[in-house]
């Protein structure tokens, strides 16, 4: 039985590999990771996936030297704005290696990055696509910026020159904007999560802003990976706060330019863009206190010019009162004299006549009482004790009283009896009914 070393084994796979398969292939193949050691070499996992984009269905080694890869590199980022990182899915010319000790692999000499663009470009759709599908593509952009904020959520690097730009123009205008810098990573692998961590914390204190800024400045378009990503895009088009991006890059939008309120292309036009708004509010503002001063002092002269014409009529109408006052006030005075003089005539007739009626009326009276006082005297003169005793009455007293009533009197008791002529002094002893 023949047998083989193993060093025999894979030399021969090699010689066979290089016979049968020894032109170079274009592959299509996903970077799933890559390292650059220090001698500039280059080393990837090359992986396919099935349509899920999870399950690998195959996997293999590949390697560009250092003298390619200094030519590869440069021109691959040049031209899709990416540098070759994992995730990427590649075009790539390469020749089948076998090596006795490392196995098989892939030597790269070439790449396609027409190829990546399209990828990327099918990827952004994709993320667009889906966006619009859950209905939040334009939430944000429906948004209104209010007319001139002053309460700015920054999102940027405290060492970004952009951030200091923004900040530097802010301060130099004529205007106070209060501002505060949510500290974020804009760029490399963290990136992403850390700019989503910036919007939550403005998230539980958005009653305090405005709007948000998110600035980047500066950076290469590779920098500008995690601004394409679906879990930022969706973060920025269903903020409740209006979203302004400055990213900082003027060839291409990226998808969190797309969803947000207003993407403008670098923090300092951020900065104008606010001030300018400052600006047209306080002009407005200025042709409002213009128009309000015209106005006002327009109103002010046409009440000027009605309170003349009033105030005239007014006299006008107050001097004709006056003078009908004056006349009514005459004619009353005339007729009060007449009927004063005529009150105090009737007034000395009535005197008059009651004066000669009271002189009459008095004579009467007085010689009416004089007959009535001449008859109470002959009465009085009839009923004087003396002349009744004359004619026979007398009169009883008892203890110097007066008797009237014969009851009173008790047995025994002395009364005296005065008659016209003399006194009689008895004892009393009954009387009879």
């Amino acid at each position: 039985m023949e047998s083989y070393s193993l060093l025999e084994l894979n030399q021969r796979i090699r010689h066979e590999l290089r016979n049968s398969m020894p032109d170079l292939y274009w592959i299509v193949a996903e970077i799933n990771e890559l390292n650059v050691n220090r001698a500039g070499h280059c080393f990837m996992e090359l992986v396919e996936k099935e349509y899920d984009g999870v399950q690998i269905t195959a996997k293999a080694r590949a390697t560009i030297w250092a003298y390619q890869l200094r030519m590869l590199a440069p021109y691959f980022e040049s031209m899709t704005g990416k540098p070759l990182t994992a995730g990427l899915k590649i075009m790539l010319r390469a020749s089948v290696e076998f090596h006795e000790i490392f196995g098989l692999s892939l030597q790269i000499t070439d790449i396609n990055p027409a190829y990546t663009i399209g990828d990327l470009a099918l990827q952004r759709q994709k993320v667009i696509k889906l966006l619009k599908e859950e209905g939040v593509f334009d939430m944000n952009r429906e948004l209104d910026i209010p007319v001139a904020p002053q309460r700015i959520a920054v999102i940027s690097s405290e060492t970004a020159a952009g951030y200091g730009d923004f900040v530097n123009q802010l301060y130099n205008s004529n205007y106070a904007f209060s501002h505060k810098l949510f500290q974020a990573v804009m760029q490399g692998n963290d990136a992403e999560t850390s700019i989503i961590q910036a919007f939550e914390q403005i998230f539980d204190c958005e009653d305090q802003f405005d709007v948000v800024i998110l600035i980047r400045g500066g950076g290469s378009q590779s920098d500008l990976n995690c601004f394409d990503s679906y879990q930022l895009a969706a973060c920025i088009a269903q903020f409740s706060l209006p979203v302004i991006t400055g990213i900082g890059h003027e060839r291409d939008e990226t998808i969190a330019d797309l969803v947000a309120c207003l993407s403008l292309k670098t923090p300092t036009a951020v900065a104008e863009y606010i001030i300018h708004q400052a600006m047209e509010l306080d002009g407005f503002i200025q042709e409002l206190e213009n128009q309000l001063y015209e106005q006002a002092k327009f109103a002010i002269k046409k009440e000027a010019e009605k309170h003349i014409a009033y105030s005239q009529r007014l006299m006008n109408i107050i001097h004709s009162y006056v003078r009908k006052q004056d006349r009514q006030i005459n004619m009353l005075e005339l007729r009060l004299v007449n009927a004063g003089n005529m009150f105090l005539l009737q007034k000395k007739q009535l005197h008059s006549q009651l004066f000669a009626n009271l002189k009459t009326a008095s004579a009467k009276l007085i010689n009416e009482n004089k007959i009535y006082v001449e008859r109470l005297e002959e009465k009085s003169h009839l009923l004087d004790h003396v002349n009744l005793l004359r004619r026979g009455y007398s009169i009883t007293r008892a203890n110097g009283k007066v008797v009237r009533n014969a009851e009173n009197l008790q047995k025994g008791q002395e009364i005296e009896t005065i008659l016209y002529e003399g006194k009689i002094k008895t004892v009393f002893v009954s009387c009879e009914k």
